[in-house]
């Protein structure tokens, strides 16, 4: 499982996880599952990047181990 700062991230821009799962077009257990260090699709993690407003260059601010 990897570590990341999604769940700091969405909590700090006053996101609950349905309102992120809503604009990245997941769903709520899906981000309850990133948010735990499980394992995703890169393609998951690039929407969640662009819901939470940040470009793929800024990956490592919410994904640092990738």
């Amino acid at each position: 499982m990897g570590r990341n700062d999604l769940r700091k991230t969405r909590e700090a821009l006053l996101l609950s996880k349905a309102e992120l799962a809503r604009k990245a077009g997941v769903s709520p257990l899906t981000i309850d599952r990133v948010e735990k260090g499980m394992n995703c699709r890169m393609e998951t993690k690039r929407k969640v990047l662009f819901a939470l407003g940040f470009d793929l260059s800024e990956k490592h601010k919410v994904f640092p181990d990738i």
